[in-house]
């Protein structure tokens, strides 16, 4: 064939008829291109070459009168550049959910998608969806040599296009259709495709906050009062339908500002499939899940919040993955994101999968999704789940279950690398943003940097500290005073490492009872050793987090299934309760006492910490110039003029009392007293206060 003619050929499995659109703009017809009588589906055209369009259109009839056609995708060069592919192979490549996935863009001047995906284990990759049946013949895709990465641009596609990819395996045969792992957007559960999401270009009007969040280490220094939530479950609509992104930003953002905290975590927005893993087990890595509406809707709840000085934080998972076949698990046919050996590469007490964190190009598909949320949504923070089950390759395993690492340890090496890179890239590139380890284990140094040998996190949960502090809070009153180390022991490591305190969600499911129901005694007597509760973690040096219900006293159990019990708050103890913790978040905010010196050992002083037999304890919270005081009486009996020690002389007037009327308590118990010059306990000064029933008193100077 010489120079001047050209020879088009396209596939069209369902085609009966096609045709070429020819000619210049002015002057197009329709050429009839010839059905290959051995692969039927095959058609050819073969013309000049001045009569065939850079970017050739097909028609095409399927029979029945109906006509389609499409821009020849076959007509456009592969996108992906050698550097970007390089970076994918090493590692390296902190963007990758901008090279891979499914990508709107307009090449020539013809808008389309590009779809990329990486499968090595396959010999063919498609891209499959509701524009071509679903029909893996119809859009096969090209592969970048022996990166696995397989690419191809289809012109035409609408916005919410839906999508898999269908894989045949090179080993095998076997055909798997599998959603996008970098996918930005899709179905809504139970059905499992992908989407193609063209965002509008969202407008973002928090450059104010975000500029406040950078200065580095300010965190260390500042208030943060957590209200950890699950969005499904806050509050619902008519018939329980879920409340979407943009209701919970006109709702929710409201109440948590009325409420004084400072943050928000959310529960795993990332998509999952089953409602009852509560998005601890995702399959959508970059997508905000399409229960509550699009991406965009997502980025309009952040931005609410931000405007209105409140942070968002939200729950990770790179420890593990389900093992649905849709999604990632034996994604090309064999071990890709995970391992082969299921002593390496599952998790038997959830039924899920452990990634494979030695593997370059999966460290870049956990590491473009925490930046994807840092920079794309403006997440001021990631709690990383789970992490203690990636730290260890004994992890809840039997003896003969796990595979030592190549020293004979049993600590996982892949993954320490891991989050120690994770955490440096993060906070290197977006000081200010919090990176936040649930670790329940004494691994030293989880927030620590990691040229010192810690993991780089910037705060770590205080496990201990919850377990122990809500061990002693279930005891009967008349036992505490042989558990009283249990509120005293958290001091001998409290400065180990940057600690929230949380009360999570994981301590009012599967039948441990709320926190309100883990308390003895009566109603009244529930009430108010949960508002002393509350007092002790506000005024305990360390972070606060506390999940949505608590704050009003919810008297059932958490369950995904349904919203809070918000006809509670018609009833005046939880009325009162939900005031207290007002009260206690902005007194925690406005006193540089109760958080300038959170992580630093000099903001706290036991005052006595001895009197197991009463039940007391009282202690010193400092913080600049500012002194205060914190007395815990935790028995139901008052205690008339009991003297605690007292740094310096003068008055001393009580700023908050959890016995208070305003919060359902019997407003007893001292107003204010005059320190006296008489030593006690290695201090200058002695308070008498009359210290009410199950409950705690706070007092500043003056």
């Amino acid at each position: 064939m010489d120079h001047q003619t050209v020879c088009c050929r396209s596939f069209l499995p369902r085609a009966r008829e096609a045709w070429l659109l020819c000619g210049g703009a002015d002057a197009l017809h329709r050429e009839p291109m010839t059905p290959s009588p051995d692969l039927p589906g095959l058609f050819t055209w073969t013309g000049a070459l001045a009569d065939c369009p850079l970017h050739p259109t097909i028609l095409w009839s399927e029979g029945g009168g109906q006509t389609f056609q499409a821009v020849d995708p076959y007509s456009f060069p592969p996108h992906i550049s050698g550097f970007d592919l390089h970076l994918f192979g090493e590692g390296r490549h902190w963007h990758a959910h901008r090279m891979m996935g499914a990508h709107p863009e307009v090449r020539d001047g013809i808008p389309g998608v590009r779809f990329a995906v990486w499968a090595p284990g396959a010999e063919r990759v498609s891209v499959v969806g509701d524009f071509n049946h679903w029909d893996g013949r119809s859009h096969p895709m090209s592969v970048h040599g022996g990166s696995g990465v397989w690419e191809l641009f289809i012109p035409g596609l609408p916005d919410g296009a839906l999508y898999k990819f269908e894989i045949r395996n090179r080993e095998s045969g076997q055909i798997f259709v599998k959603s996008d792992p970098y996918g930005a957007f899709f179905e809504m559960r139970p059905n499992t495709s992908s989407r193609v999401f063209a965002s509008r270009g969202y407008e973002w009007s928090d450059d104010a906050w975000l500029q406040r969040r950078s200065a580095p280490n300010a965190w260390k220094h500042r208030p943060m009062s957590i209200y950890e939530v699950h969005l499904g479950s806050w509050k619902r609509g008519v018939a329980g339908r879920f409340l979407g992104y943009r209701e919970l930003a006109d709702e929710l953002i409201p109440y948590v500002r009325d409420r004084g905290f400072t943050h928000i975590e959310l529960l795993p927005v990332t998509e999952h499939p089953f409602d009852g893993s509560w998005g601890y087990q995702s399959t959508g890595f970059f997508a905000p899940t399409s229960r509550f509406g699009t991406p965009d809707d997502f980025r309009h709840l952040v931005d609410s919040a931000h405007r209105a000085g409140i942070g968002v934080l939200l729950d990770w998972v790179p420890g593990h993955f389900p093992k649905d076949a849709f999604a990632l698990a034996r994604f090309d046919g064999t071990a890709l994101y995970e391992h082969e050996d299921p002593r390496k590469g599952e998790h038997r007490d959830w039924g899920t999968l452990i990634f494979n964190y030695g593997r370059s190009e999966v460290r870049n598909f956990l590491l473009s999704s925490a930046l994807c949320w840092i920079e794309d949504f403006h997440i001021d923070g990631l709690r990383v789940d789970a992490v203690a089950s990636m730290l260890y390759l004994d992890y809840s395993r039997q003896a003969n279950d796990w595979i030592p690492n190549e020293y004979g340890g049993n600590e996982n090496l892949d993954a320490i690398a891991f989050l120690r890179e994770l955490n440096r890239t993060i906070q290197g590139n977006h000081p200010g943003v919090l990176m936040i380890a649930e670790e329940s284990t004494a691994w030293p140094g989880v927030s620590r940097p990691p040229e010192t040998g810690g993991l780089g996190f910037t705060m770590k949960w205080n496990m201990g500290w919850m377990h122990d502090t809500l061990a002693y809070f279930q005891l009967d009153p008349i036992h505490r005073r042989h558990h009283h180390n249990q509120l005293t022991f958290g001091m001998l490591y409290a400065y180990t490492e940057n600690f929230v305190l949380p009360f999570s969600h994981d301590e009012v499911v599967h039948g441990k009872r709320t926190l309100r129901g883990r308390m003895p005694g009566d109603e009244s007597q529930q009430h108010a050793q949960l508002r002393l509760l509350y007092a002790y973690q506000w005024t305990y040096p360390g972070k606060k987090l506390l999940f949505m219900g608590q704050e009003f006293g919810q008297g059932t159990e958490w369950s995904e299934d349904r919203e809070l019990d918000w006809y509670i708050l018609q009833y005046p103890l939880h009325q009162g309760m939900t005031t207290l913790v007002r009260d206690l978040n902005h007194l925690y905010r406005n006193e540089p006492t109760l958080h300038a010196a959170e992580f630093e050992p000099e903001g706290f002083a036991w005052l006595d910490c001895d009197d197991a037999s009463r039940s007391v304890l009282s202690f010193l919270r400092r913080g600049g110039d500012s002194q205060m005081i914190v007395v815990l009486n935790l028995t139901p009996v008052p205690r008339e003029d009991y003297a605690i020690p007292a740094p310096h002389g003068g008055l001393w007037t009580v700023r908050l009392n959890t016995d208070s009327e305003f919060y359902g308590g019997g407003s007893r118990g001292s107003l204010q007293a005059r320190a006296e010059a008489r030593p006690l306990r290695g201090f200058t000064h002695t308070l008498r206060l009359d210290l009410p029933p199950l409950a705690a008193l706070i007092l500043a100077p003056g």
